[in-house]
């Protein structure tokens, strides 16, 4: 919408009767703000027991997060704050590890063991202080050094994972000890000379090594 500032960003609609499609409002910005002048991207919401956070990142190795009560969801949000800041690009993913009272952010990152790939990031709360469980090139959450296929190789890159939940609410659990992640993959040279837009993706599913 080029009436918003910026004109591509996260949006929300509500409806009145979820089953009928006339009764969903226009679409408003859901209330991401540029950070330092930066649009964001690949918006994540996941609540605790008090507030909603919205994480985004922004392309420049650089998560954010903003927050707004529960009662006030989906309005009423914070300015961003810096979450993580690192070696990072895009598709940041939050969740709440099953019994640990812990949060999980997975991230995508460039150019290490295959063309995309994943870090992690521990915190005890969303508001919390990330620190690095998987977070350099060669110790990494999901990339071509730490996983192998079955059958012959069809990706060399692992983008835009998501990890498979244990229930269906706001709190986004995973089970600690049985992490599945649902992503895309490609190889380099089906992807050569293409726009991102054109790359022949195809869908993978990780699983625990036996």
């Amino acid at each position: 919408d080029d009436a918003w500032d910026p004109k591509y960003c996260a949006a929300y609609s509500t409806a009145t009767d979820i089953t009928d499609p006339d009764s969903w409002s226009p679409l408003t910005p859901l209330g991401a703000k540029p950070a330092d002048g930066k649009a964001g991207l690949d918006y994540w919401v996941i609540c605790d027991e008090a507030k909603a956070h919205l994480f985004f990142t922004t392309l420049d190795g650089r998560m954010w997060r903003e927050e707004t009560r529960l009662a006030d969801f989906p309005r009423g949000w914070s300015e961003p704050v810096l979450a993580i800041q690192g070696d990072i690009f895009e598709a940041s993913h939050t969740y709440r590890l099953q019994g640990l009272n812990k949060y999980l952010t997975v991230v995508e990152a460039q150019n290490g063991h295959g063309w995309r790939y994943f870090k992690a990031y521990l915190a005890d709360r969303l508001d919390g202080e990330w620190t690095p469980l998987a977070a350099t090139r060669d110790e990494t959450f999901a990339s071509m050094a730490n996983t192998t296929p079955e059958g012959e190789p069809w990706t060399d890159s692992i983008s835009h994972g998501e990890l498979i939940r244990v229930g269906t609410d706001q709190t986004l659990e995973v089970d600690p000890t049985n992490l599945r992640f649902l992503f895309q993959g490609v190889l380099e040279r089906d992807r050569a000379g293409k726009p991102y837009g054109e790359i022949p993706w195809r869908l993978g599913l990780l699983t625990p090594a036996p």
